[in-house]
């Protein structure tokens, strides 16, 4: 299967998956609140962050040994890929070991974070922590097989595992929450499931890979394992800054104005990803093949890869963030209620980090599957370090935009710097156009937003289902149609619209 057949299908499989999943959460979310409450939904979003936070033990080993593995199994060395994968078992076993531990040394702390939680005793609370903790640990125990059909470029195989697991997940829970109101049984029936379905993927990668049974396994030469110590110190860099600014809003929010607040800000964020998981699929699925293509060809070609994905990236994330700039609060006010909207410069500062972020992920994606790492490992911590400390003096003086305003920030720092890098590293190309590109993309979107606040207040003069319907079609009518006249000449523009008719005929 080619680079493109093979990202096509990941993709394709990854947007079914994301769409049933994003429907079966909004059901389970609305459930949720009437049921349970909007405290206990700011706790269920504020331990899943605390979890991701402990995650950074992983410290970039997975993606420094998924990038190794690339080329073995481009060649087909199934000799080489067993010594890779024995090395990734027992790295992610002591990884998960210390996760634990310091899941548990952070357990007393919990009361400290937790601000306004009314009416939940902190028994309950550690209780709740620990059932968050053994699924996240056990994780740790199974995921390291997935590298293997990623490398392989199968990710659409691990897409309906997870696709198939949440399904059963969420409607067992909404079984659950109807039928017995209770946190407990809600969170031990996630935990149920998810254990089942790693001593499933456990026993089937097995049967598809028997040669991970084997217990002859050559070690690594000295110089390939140095080769991923190397990355791994330099992705360990970023794991940690990265963790310090995207991982942190939430505990600063539920440790500084309170945990309902942390909830409302998450009910934005699980719409806000429900559409950035649709765009994200496509970014992130082609990430293999970026990884063949760098290991089978030639520099001008992964240039002009490299152009192509960037404007579809400026084209995809810009629309999503000028639809969220319009609808999403609307959306929440007939969702959940006006009593559960946040503030309009908050949304805004939300959806600006949103449009860079995706930029960044094409960056980084781009990177990562170059191997290149070294060049900027001590960003991530600056980034981490300035988002830490901007959101913390900020959020005590402004409130809850501060936080936004330091996540903004911290995040330009890597739109300026990862583009010098890989123009200079990998493309051997001059960087100024990829920043001209930038301004124009940035300029275009500025208009376009002024452009449909006016169209706004003349046809939502108030939130209906029939003027957030009438709307929605303008937005999508008026931005792709100006990005279509402007861009339909280009360059990236031809090869995309080729490569679609292409597949159409197919």
């Amino acid at each position: 299967m080619g680079r493109v057949q093979a990202a096509v299908k990941n993709i394709a499989f990854g947007q079914i998956g994301n769409f049933i999943t994003q429907i079966l959460n909004f059901v389970l979310r609305t459930m949720f609140i009437h049921h349970l409450g909007d405290t206990l939904n700011g706790v269920n979003g504020l331990y899943t962050n605390m979890l991701s936070v402990l995650s950074m033990a992983e410290l970039g080993i997975g993606t420094a040994l998924n990038y190794s593995l690339y080329k073995p199994v481009a060649r087909g060395d199934v000799e080489k890929v067993k010594s890779y994968m024995q090395l990734y078992k027992k790295a992610y076993r002591i990884i998960g070991i210390v996760i634990a531990v310091l899941g548990l040394a952070c357990a007393p702390f919990l009361p400290y974070l937790i601000k306004s939680a009314e009416g939940i005793a902190v028994r309950d609370l550690t209780l709740y922590y620990f059932i968050f903790l053994f699924n996240t640990v056990s994780t740790y125990f199974v995921s390291y097989k997935y590298s293997l059909i990623n490398a392989e470029q199968k990710n659409y195989i691990q897409t309906n595992i997870i696709t198939i697991t949440k399904m059963i997940t969420v409607l067992l829970q909404m079984i659950v929450i109807v039928t017995t109101g209770n946190f407990y049984a809600y969170l031990l029936t996630a935990a149920g499931v998810e254990l089942l379905q790693k001593i499933f993927v456990s026993y089937y990668l097995n049967h598809r890979y028997p040669y991970l049974k084997e217990k002859e396994v050559k070690k690594l030469s000295k110089e390939e394992t140095g080769e991923i110590v190397t990355k791994t110190k330099a992705l360990m860099l970023h794991k940690i800054g990265d963790v310090a600014r995207l991982q942190t809003d939430s505990m600063i929010i539920s440790g500084f104005i309170s945990t309902t607040i942390s909830g409302f800000v998450d009910n934005y964020n699980m719409v806000l990803n429900s559409v950035a998981n649709v765009v994200n699929i496509i970014f992130n699925s082609v990430l293999s093949s970026f990884g063949n293509l760098f290991a089978t060809e030639s520099r001008q070609k992964q240039y002009q890869i490299f152009k192509v994905y960037r404007f579809a990236a400026c084209w995809i994330y810009g629309f999503s963030a000028m639809g969220f700039s319009m609808l999403l609060t609307p959306l929440i006010q007939l969702w959940l209620g006006e009593e559960r909207t946040l503030a309009f410069s908050v949304v805004i500062c939300i959806l600006i980090d949103y449009y860079f972020k995706g930029d960044r992920i094409v960056l980084s994606n781009f990177k990562t599957a170059a191997g290149v790492f070294e060049q900027d490992k001590y960003l991530a911590l600056i980034q981490g370090a300035v988002n830490l400390v901007l959101s913390i003096v900020l959020v005590q003086r402004v409130g809850l935009v501060g936080i936004y305003i330091g996540t903004i920030v911290s995040g330009l720092i890597a739109n300026v710097t990862k583009p010098i890098i890989i123009y200079k590293v990998i493309l051997d190309q001059p960087v100024q156009e990829y920043f001209k590109d930038s301004a124009k993309y940035i300029v275009l979107l500025c208009v376009l937003f002024a452009a449909l606040s006016a169209i706004k207040l003349a046809v939502m003069p108030s939130v209906t289902v029939l003027s957030f319907g009438v709307m929605f079609v303008i937005i999508c009518v008026v931005f792709n149609g100006v990005f279509w006249l402007l861009f339909r000449k280009t360059e990236e523009f031809l090869y995309l619209q080729n490569l679609v008719t292409a597949k159409i005929k197919r």
